[in-house]
């Protein structure tokens, strides 16, 4: 197993993760049937791109995992501590 190539799939899972729940934000705000009509287009894209993923090596599909499984928790622990900024 290649450690570069599992840290650089778990870069690309962990952007992944935060490109997907920016658009689902996004999309919340959107009127119904366009909501409806994006989230398919993400879960469509999502699909894919996890296929991809399952058909590739073992270090890339590890890495991937690592990556999405790991950005949830440091998202919201980065979104709870939020400080003011220095200066204002």
């Amino acid at each position: 197993m290649n450690a570069l190539t599992v840290l650089a799939s778990a870069a690309f899972g962990s952007t992944l993760y935060l490109t997907t729940f920016s658009a689902v934000s996004w999309l919340n705000q959107m009127a119904s049937r366009i909501r409806i009509a994006g989230l398919v287009v993400t879960v469509m894209v999502l699909c894919a791109v996890i296929g991809m993923i399952a058909l590739a090596s073992l270090s890339v599909t590890i890495g991937f995992i690592v990556g999405a499984g790991m950005t949830p928790p440091v998202h919201r622990w980065i979104l709870q501590r939020r400080s003011p900024v220095a200066g204002s």
